[in-house]
């Protein structure tokens, strides 16, 4: 080694830096799941109503309600309509809540809608 060798180590990368900056991804649509789970809670809380209130009068657990309207779980049919009719709403009522959710998400994110369909939505289990 000679005296006018430096101290600093060469750094070699192992995969070459991009040229371009990788573009935004796509805002991602939001789970059907949480769509419904969002329009469940607020409406018990809108009620003032607590979790157990709900589940008793709908008679499905405590715990599997708050998954359900945290999107964890994707509740069967059945469920979403014992729910809603605990929060004194009928199973059509609740899925047009969440349409209402869905399609003021996809205005926020600029996503035009591909369908010329604009009627109620309809879900078949």
């Amino acid at each position: 080694m000679t005296s006018q060798a430096t101290d600093q180590a060469r750094v070699i990368p192992l995969r070459p830096a991009p040229a371009t900056p990788a573009p935004a991804p796509a805002p991602r649509e939001p789970l059907w799941r949480d769509l419904i789970g969002d329009v469940l809670r607020r409406e018990r809380l809108a009620q003032e109503r607590t979790l157990k209130d709900v589940a008793e009068a709908a008679r499905i657990s405590m715990p599997y309600l708050s998954e359900v309207e945290r999107g964890r779980k994707e509740a069967s049919s059945e469920v979403l309509a014992a729910a809603a009719q605990a929060l004194g709403l009928g199973l059509g009522d609740l899925l047009s809540l969440a349409q209402r959710e869905l399609t003021r998400h996809s205005a926020r994110t600029g996503r035009p809608s591909t369908t010329a369909y604009n009627g109620p939505l309809c879900l078949a289990a």
